[in-house]
Order: C-alpha cells, then sequence, then structure tokens
C-alpha cells in the first residue's frame, strides 16, 4: 500500500518507501549539525545503507505494531519525515514524531502536516489519543502542538538519550478524540 495524503497545493504526505534511502541519507548528511541537535538517530546514520536499514526496520513491521510512516514532499521536493511511533492499537493511542530539513522550515509545514496526521489518526484508524514529545528547549518543535491545541501534560525527566552520555529531558503533549 502506498497511501499518500494531499494537504494543499505545495505539500504532501507519501507512505515511506525503500527507495526514499538516498532522500532520507542526503538530508541527514548534508544537515548532519542542525538535525544531530534534537535527533537521536542521526548520529547512526552514517552511510546511506544505515539509512535503508533505517527504513527497513519501519516498513516492515509486523501489523500489530505497524504505524505509517511518510515522507514529507514540498513541491516534490524531500523535505523530511512524519509518522506514528509506538502506536497501541489496545489502547487506541499513538505518537507522532517528525523532522524537516532546514532550507523548508518557517513554512507551516509541519503544523500542516501534524494536523492532516490527527484527522487521518482519530477518524481513520480509530486512534483515541495522540501525543508528541519534544525536547525541552527545541523551541520549533514544540511551538506546533501548542499552536494545534495539544494539551502540555508535564516533563519527562531524561526521556530521550540524544548521544552517548547525554540525556535531555523531553516535554510532553497530547490530544484526545474528544478535543
Amino acid at each position: 500500500m502506498n497511501r499518500i495524503l494531499e494537504i494543499d497545493e505545495n505539500i504532501v504526505l507519501r507512505q515511506l518507501r525503500l527507495d526514499d534511502y538516498e532522500d532520507m541519507y542526503n538530508t541527514i548528511n548534508n544537515q548532519r549539525e542542525y538535525l544531530g541537535k534534537w535527533l537521536p538517530f542521526v548520529e547512526f546514520i552514517k552511510e546511506p545503507n544505515d539509512a535503508k536499514k533505517s527504513i527497513e526496520s519501519t516498513i516492515d513491521l509486523p501489523e500489530d505494531k505497524f504505524g505509517y510512516s511518510f515522507t514529507i514532499r514540498y513541491k516534490t521536493q524531500f523535505a523530511g519525515m512524519i509518522g506514528f511511533k509506538d502506536t497501541d492499537k489496545q489502547n487506541r493511542k499513538t505518537e507522532i514524531g517528525y523532522w524537516l530539513s532546514e532550507k523548508f522550515q518557517g513554512k507551516g509545514i509541519v503544523t500542516k502536516s501534524v494536523k492532516k496526521l490527527c484527522d487521518f489518526a482519530f477518524n481513520e484508524l480509530n486512534i483515541n489519543r495522540i501525543q508528541i514529545k519534544c525536547a525541552v528547549g527545541n523551541e520549533r518543535s514544540k511551538s506546533i502542538p501548542k499552536r494545534l491545541g495539544f494539551t502540555f501534560e508535564g516533563i519527562e525527566r531524561s526521556g530521550e538519550l540524544l548521544t552517548e552520555s547525554i540525556f535531555t529531558d523531553i516535554e510532553i503533549y497530547s490530544k484526545l478524540f474528544k478535543d
């Protein structure tokens, strides 16, 4: 299945495919310092095959663990990625994770993409709770759930390992179907 979610005339979310690994690798490799500040997986994508393995691990999950992952396309160009992670189908909850190439920042791309994924999760996947986690200090990332009416729930202390020995606190935001 290759699901496509159209956001507007410029932005399309296309379900992640194995052949996206080169776009993923090239974007990460060209913006390693910028993306690596907040995204722990960046240090593990050292060559194109690492990106390929990362995508394989995402798209080859068993059905009960499967979560949709999408490339973000802006005017057909690869701009970043977005998707569901840690989906718990029994409890009807999921988390949205995202990242965007620096050159596409400031256009509302991720805000519109998260809004579309929330609609998709609530209306097509029967999800009741969506959460977004952002590192404390990542102002750009946390502005998205705030802008979309998510509720700030608190801080998970040392919730994410950024590098070999540096943990960061994580802000947790949630939105419920009834919201």
